[in-house]
């Protein structure tokens, strides 16, 4: 039986139009009636089972790139590797396709409603970038979204995210976030650094805990105790940086390193220990993760872990086009360099 939008509509309370307004994305809906529309969508399978099924096998030429924040060059290098494959090599004509980056600002809900809105154009594939959200309800959800484009024809590739159980199909170019971890916190204690803070990213994502279990596993391996005074979450952001390294400093005065979720992060660390009157690396050497283009560029320059974010998107462009092989069991890990600059040194000796 044919699932119409009108079945969907009774299936979620809602007019036929408002169904139609979440799924466009053209107009503002309360959260908890989207909510009920999206579930009904799945629950009917509308979005495979409607009124387009005689096409059910042929895809468009839209390819969707998920990011948490476009303006983050984390996500912006991905997405342009990503957009710069779409075309084919060398960006020659000839089989294009429109790649559509869509922002989702680190909302769970967000994310879910783009990956609907791409399954109901029938996307030829899906790139989805960056951490996974912690939450088991949102990560069932996503793993089912990816699962129903997998089975309506769309190529899922995940580029630094986890693979998960709930979505087998998809491809995962994931990064290794704790193995570059370790190694960062591995390099401050082989100068003899002791009193290490870690300026933590948001506590919900997966990149923040594997980043975080890396330091954690370093300082153990050394015998290192790891004090949780030392250690503080936040967002992503320059104002993060800042306002945790102050933080730290007021818990440790004798603070002698910090290692930061990543390169933004740590610019705004470097900011507040200037501030400070304290010097980089001669009072506090300090790390960043990710080497991002500004980092090489700080002044002194950033100690980091470089992630081949370019090289990475681009990778999956191809394997989200069809031209580079699926990886052995749909998963390859993609590992991080450690890249010592003038941001570290040994601690001074008092």
């Amino acid at each position: 039986m044919t699932v119409t939008l009108a079945d969907v509509a009774a299936r979620a309370q809602v007019s036929p139009a408002t169904v139609s307004r979440v799924l466009n994305g053209n107009y503002p809906v309360a959260a908890a009636t989207r909510e009920r529309v999206l579930r009904a969508v799945d629950d009917l399978d509308y979005v495979l089972n409607g009124p387009a099924s005689s096409l059910a096998a042929a895809t468009s030429d839209l390819v969707g790139i998920l990011v948490n924040d476009i303006a983050d060059p984390f996500f912006g290098i991905m997405a342009s590797a990503v957009q710069s494959e779409i075309t084919g090599p060398g960006g020659r004509a000839g089989g294009e396709r429109m790649a559509v980056v869509c922002n989702t600002g680190g909302s769970p809900e967000r994310e879910l409603t783009y990956l609907t809105l791409l399954q109901r154009q029938r996307a030829a594939a899906v790139v989805v970038t960056g951490g996974a959200i912690e939450d088991a309800p949102h990560a069932a959800a996503i793993g089912g979204k990816l699962r129903r484009l997998g089975d309506a024809g769309s190529r899922v590739v995940l580029c630094g995210r986890p693979p998960t159980g709930a979505a087998p199909d998809a491809v995962a170019l994931t990064f290794d976030n704790r193995g570059g971890g370790r190694r960062l916190t591995d390099h401050l204690l082989g100068l003899g650094h002791r009193r290490v803070g870690y300026i933590a990213g948001p506590t919900e994502r997966t990149t923040t805990r594997h980043r975080l279990e890396g330091h954690q596993e370093a300082l153990a391996a050394a015998g290192v105790a790891d004090d949780p005074q030392l250690t503080l979450h936040g967002p992503y952001d320059r104002r993060s940086g800042y306002d945790a390294t102050l933080e730290l400093l007021r818990r440790e005065p004798r603070l002698t390193a910090i290692v930061a979720a990543n390169d933004t992060v740590a610019l705004g660390a470097c900011a507040a220990l200037r501030d400070r009157g304290l010097s980089i690396p001669g009072d506090v050497s300090v790390a960043g993760f990710d080497d991002l283009p500004f980092s090489i560029d700080a002044v002194p320059a950033l100690t980091t872990v470089r992630l081949p974010l370019y090289e990475a998107g681009a990778r999956a462009g191809r394997i989200a086009m069809g031209r580079e092989e699926e990886p052995p069991g749909g998963i390859a890990t993609v590992h991080g360099e450690l890249m010592v600059r003038g941001s570290t040194g040994a601690p001074r000796q008092h």
